[in-house]
């Protein structure tokens, strides 16, 4: 018997363009793992060479909007294959950089490469599956950055630490050359659409006025900061707070990133049909997670198992929040992902800006869990407000829809009756 429609197995060139996340995502957070060997070869202080990471998250939040409307007219495929050459050039360019400013533009490079990669592909990931498919298609996607924290960052460090930091650029290199085969193998060629369906940029930037774009945008941006505001932090949490060894640390990051991949097959296979089930259950379990993290940071065990239970719970929520954003901004498909791009790099630096306030203020590590646990809450008091207006809406056109086949069913009844009344005259001017 054939699998229903929206349980169908999912077109190649969607597990291809996970290829290519898992790509970039390697790059966007392998620093963390070769970080001290950068800066001492270099000769910059850590706090410079961290300046790195966020160089790329702003590339991530100015490029994924700006080049998604740059490249609106351009054919999607050849759009894809350009942002990947580009992407795998500045790992080239990081690999043979002989100097610390060097580096840092093509960081900024690849991250805007990279974000707008993310967004063309987001969009051609949903518009070759059905709309009851569109979590799953984001899922492959989402599970790209997944396997890349499990597998990506941890073979970083490796590399760093044997082969030194400008090998882990060139094995990124290597994977986007291999996205890039894949791209052209398996993505589709697409027209640009023509006359009425030709993309235009002004009934793109419409989606903005639109409420609910806002609520998904800030509930991702808020649920994004609840996650990153404690994993910035997490190695000195561990080492500082709970008591474990420095070697711990790789394992325990791993198995964050274990939890996310299975959160990640988890929304992907519920999300379609229970949205905001998904969210509400999702965001609220993390804010549940961070808020046990905070009373329990003292306890080793507690940590470790409450760092993969982050992972699950965070990431089960992704393919949710990348879906519903195209469905309420239907009709700007390659913007919509784009600002759902840009929305998970302001949660990634808004969350460890907060996270760094309160450690500052003397409030120790485990105040960034506390951190997260408000901002998750904040996220789920937004996604409420999400669905009462959801609701509204949907109760608003069934109204409306109803009211019109009244008044057609009044207007018929009325019709018969006319007809009726001439027909009883015509009968009495016979007789």
């Amino acid at each position: 018997m054939p699998a229903p429609p929206d349980r169908a197995r999912l077109p190649l060139a969607v597990y291809v363009l996970g290829l290519s996340v898992f790509a970039l995502g390697t790059s966007e957070f392998m620093l963390s793992g070769i970080l001290q060997p950068l800066a001492r070869d270099l000769r910059v202080s850590i706090p410079q060479a961290g300046l790195l990471v966020s160089a790329f998250a702003i590339g991530m939040v100015v490029g994924a909007p700006v080049l998604a409307a740059a490249t609106l007219r351009l054919p999607r495929r050849t759009t894809l294959i350009a942002l990947l050459a580009l992407f795998g050039l500045g790992q080239v360019a990081g690999a043979l950089a002989p100097s610390y400013g060097v580096l840092f533009v093509s960081r900024v490079l690849s991250a805007l490469a990279c974000a707008g990669f993310w967004a063309v592909g987001a969009a051609v990931a949903v518009s070759l599956v059905p709309v009851t498919a569109r979590a799953r298609a984001m899922a492959v996607m989402v599970g790209g950055l997944s396997i890349a924290n499990i597998a990506g960052v941890p073979a970083g460090a490796l590399l760093g630490e044997h082969a030194g930091w400008r090998a882990a650029f060139w094995a990124v290199a290597g994977l986007a050359a291999l996205g890039l085969l894949g791209v052209i193998a398996a993505v589709p060629h697409t027209a640009v659409p023509t006359g009425e369906d030709r993309p235009q940029l002004r009934r793109e930037l419409a989606i903005y006025k639109d409420k609910q774009v806002w609520l998904a945008l800030s509930a991702t941006a808020l649920n994004a900061a609840a996650v990153f505001a404690l994993f910035s932090y997490l190695s000195p949490l561990l080492t500082d707070t709970a008591g474990l060894a420095e070697s711990w640390v790789p394992t325990v990051l791993a198995l964050f990133g274990v939890g996310a991949l299975i959160g990640t097959f988890i929304g992907g296979r519920i999300a379609d049909a229970h949205l905001f089930g998904t969210l509400f259950g999702g965001i609220a379990a993390s804010a549940l997670v961070l808020a046990v993290l905070a009373l329990t940071a003292h306890s080793p065990a507690a940590a470790v198992a409450l760092s993969l239970l982050l992972g699950v719970t965070a990431f089960t929520t992704a393919p949710a929040l990348n879906a519903r954003m195209f469905n309420v901004a239907n009709a700007a498909p390659t913007l919509a992902g784009a600002t759902t791009t840009a929305a998970f790099n302001i949660g990634n630096t808004i969350g460890p800006w907060l996270g760094g306030l309160t450690i500052g203020a003397g409030w120790g590590y485990p105040s960034v869990a506390w951190t997260g646990a408000a901002l998750a809450a904040a996220a789920v008091v937004l996604t409420a407000f999400a669905f009462r207006l959801h609701r509204a809406r949907n109760t608003s056109r069934l109204i409306a829809s109803s009211s019109a086949t009244t008044h057609a069913s009044q207007k018929a009844r009325s019709a018969e009756a006319v007809e009726a009344t001439a027909e009883a005259a015509g009968a009495a001017d016979r007789h």
